[in-house]
């Protein structure tokens, strides 16, 4: 979502003046910029400090080497670039039309007819790329824009000559694990038929609106990459075999792009004559919205002696725990893909430190935000992102790299720690904020024993030391925080050396344990399944003490979820039973329980009894859900396709459902927020308050947020992605 500049962004850089921010990551920024005689360019820049680094300065000119190689037919054409300057830049075309992923996201899977024209089209943009002994090495959705004369291929920053294997080490996966080959997947030489194989994702994308080879966490990706068969329900019967070849996991079977394109399609007719009429008038919406950027810049932060937007604080290098909370390199995809430009009219909504301007709120549709926070880096939501804990008049937000304490009422830092603490490592319960240690990082890798505090939200700091846990490593990122009653807290701590490769290290042990918050003893442990190296899944999705048992959501090495109710009194299992659900993301919230039920989502909504887990009850058709919450004995859940739904907890009796909006894009992959009088959910790019009494949507917002949170105390909705934290009213 484009946003304002910041106060030290720069005015021009070469001969672009700089309109807007389209994104930062953890190597650059990108804008959109436009030259003296009004051309409208995406541009990239490098961050500064990465600019000092020789490898990384290879690696930009090389991508701006391969952009030019690819041409302005088939990808974005390069206006101009320095790659030797102080911040090194690259501009390009601004492309009027949407990345592949976008595009489905909206329109659902293209028709066979759009693939088999896209297929062909790619193959000969990787056709030009190959002639000049240059792979891609990223290809995916997201990298892939159209428009009405074709797609074009963009982001080139792990492209590199066939062969040419300086800028890789050695057993390393570079790219995104859902689109890489085999032999890309296990860091072995990634060459034609390499970028073939992952064009064959590509294409199973556009059919089915997913990769041939599911969702999950990295490691688990890069397993079914090298050794599970692509899923290919849902192509298109005469398609499924020319990709299933594509998909061969030994490169020598998969066919040149060149032969492929035969396979895909003829090659009659212009490529706008193939594209469904949805994704034709978006096209035209985005040519005529270049026109009506309007530049705009926050100001500088209140009292000046806080980081900018983008910018690591003075004297904090990033630790080895970085890669938890950092994103990767932003690609110019993010930026010529143009997006809906709704806030070019309002007052624009701060960024992280600076002054913020509210706004109004009145029952109008698609209306303001309160205000807008920017963490000042982008991150990485693999683990579950950063979560806002709202205690006493303060909205603490633990990302990873650093604590961040901000103001409810205007969207102000109000202070920065140097905590490492991820979201997974903080609760807030009873009005106290709680926190397991982070260490100071040492050479050995062996830090301090991990404690439990609390912590003041005014400032970060620590108030007391509950309890200690001895012969763990508080370096180890992997500790989390379950749940804390009026007089225990469950707690996963780990043991071993911290060895910086990965969410686990080698060697790593945990155990799930109960501790006394009063005296400080360990109560119980029970140890937890050794993870490898590779896996970025936590044990938990989510806890909950309710009564006398531990509810827990337990994901297995093999990424499925677990149903795991234990004694709270003595960590025994009480009952287990796996939760099918394809998106174990959206369970990283709270749990809906009662001292007698779980209530869950998925393919039906249903009831569990606690003390078995048997079910009492589900809905009588299949249909997804979304996890429902509870309140004064009703569950509202999220329907694919029905929008917001009231069910009686006892009965299961569907009480009520949302009337008259379109629900189409009703998002199931997180819970509705609660207030007195509506209910908060995402459908498409809109947050939708749905009224309580009539069932009919009353209010919306535009927003960029995945997940949302409650801070009933200031009554705010929290909307979270991954670089900013927006606040709506809740009423």
């Amino acid at each position: 979502m484009p946003t304002p500049l910041t106060h030290d962004d720069p005015v021009a850089l070469g001969p672009f003046r700089l309109i807007a921010r389209l994104g930062s990551g953890g190597m650059g920024t990108v804008y959109v910029a436009r030259s003296a005689g009004g051309r409208t360019v995406a541009l990239k820049t490098m961050h500064a400090a990465i600019a000092t680094d020789p490898a990384a300065r290879t690696r930009f000119r090389l991508e701006v080497d391969a952009a030019r190689v690819i041409g302005e037919q088939f990808g974005a054409r390069v206006m101009d670039a320095d790659p030797l300057a102080e911040t090194p830049w690259l501009a390009t075309e601004y492309v009027l039309g949407p990345p592949l992923d976008e595009a489905v996201e909206a329109g659902g899977p293209l028709p066979e007819q759009s693939v088999r024209a896209l297929g062909a089209a790619l193959c000969s943009a990787l056709g030009q790329l190959h002639r000049s002994d240059v792979v891609h090495r990223d290809l995916k959705p997201s990298n892939i824009l159209l428009t009405a004369y074709g797609p074009k291929v963009i982001d080139f920053g792990i492209a590199r000559a066939i062969g040419d294997d300086r800028l890789t080490s050695a057993g390393a996966a570079v790219g995104t694990p859902a689109f890489m080959s085999p032999e890309q997947a296990t860091g072995q030489e990634h060459d034609a038929a390499g970028d073939v194989f992952a064009l064959a994702g590509v294409l199973v994308y556009a059919a089915t609106g997913r990769g041939p080879f599911g969702y999950g966490q990295a490691a688990d990706l890069l397993y079914r990459v090298r050794y599970a068969e692509a899923d290919l329900s849902g192509v298109p019967a005469a398609l499924a075999p020319v990709l299933a070849q594509c998909l061969a996991k030994d490169p020598g079977e998969r066919p040149t792009t060149a032969q492929l394109a035969v396979q895909l399609h003829d090659g009659t007719g212009e490529f706008a004559e193939h594209l469904p009429p949805g994704l034709l008038a978006d096209i035209g919406r985005r040519a005529a919205d270049v026109w009506r950027l309007v530049p705009q810049r926050l100001p500088a932060p209140a009292g000046g002696g806080e980081a900018a937007v983008g910018t690591t604080a003075v004297g904090r290098s990033p630790s080895r725990r970085g890669f938890l909370a950092l994103g990767g390199a932003l690609a110019v995809g993010a930026a010529a893909g143009g997006g809906a430009w709704w806030w070019q009219e309002r007052t624009p909504a701060r960024a992280g430190g600076g002054t913020n301007t509210k706004s109004s709120s009145h029952k109008t549709q698609n209306i303001e935000p309160l205000w807008t926070y920017t963490f000042g880096t982008v991150l990485n939501s693999d683990l579950g992102g950063p979560v806002p804990r709202a205690v006493r008049g303060m909205i603490v937000i633990p990302t990873g790299g650093g604590t961040q304490g901000v103001s409810p009422e205007s969207g102000v830092r109000k202070w920065d720690s140097y905590f490492e603490e991820n979201s997974w490592q903080t609760l807030v319960v009873g009005g106290r904020l709680y926190r397991l240690s982070i260490g100071e990082e040492s050479d050995t890798g062996i830090g301090s024993a991990v404690t439990l505090q609390t912590v003041n939200p005014k400032n970060g700091k620590t108030i007391k030391a509950l309890a200690r846990f001895a012969g763990t490593n508080d370096e180890l990122p992997t500790h989390q925080l379950l749940s804390v009653t009026d007089r225990v807290a469950y707690v996963v701590v780990g043991k071993g050396k911290y060895d910086g490769g990965g969410t686990f290290s080698k060697g790593e042990t945990s155990i799930l344990g109960a501790a006394d918050i009063e005296t400080g003893k360990l109560l119980w442990s029970k140890p937890l399944p050794v993870r490898f190296e590779l896996s970025t899944s936590l044990h938990f999705l989510a806890a909950q003490a309710v009564g006398s048992r531990l509810v827990t959501l337990q994901q297995v090495e093999d990424q499925t979820v677990h149903i795991v109710v234990r004694d709270a009194s003595t960590g025994a299992v009480l009952w287990e039973q796996p939760y099918g659900i394809d998106d174990a993301e959206s369970l990283r919230c709270v749990i809906a329980a009662n001292s007698d039920h779980l209530y869950l989502g998925g393919s039906r909504l249903k009831a569990l009894r606690l003390s078995d887990g048997a079910v009492t009850w589900q809905t009588s058709t299949e249909q997804a859900y979304g996890p429902p919450v509870l309140k004064a004995g009703i569950l509202y859940a999220v329907g694919a396709g029905a929008g917001l739904t009231a069910v009686d907890a006892r009965s299961g009796k569907v009480l009520w459902t949302e009337r008259g909006g379109e629900v189409a894009e009703a998002s199931t992959a997180w819970p509705p927020v609660l207030g007195t009088r509506y209910a908060y959910y995402k459908n498409g790019t809109l947050l939708r308050a749905i009224s309580l009494s009539n069932h009919t949507t009353s209010l919306t917002y535009q927003t960029s947020g995945k997940q949302f949170y409650a801070d009933p105390d200031s009554k705010l909705v929290l909307g979270v992605d991954s670089q900013n934290l927006t606040a709506y009213p809740l009423q």
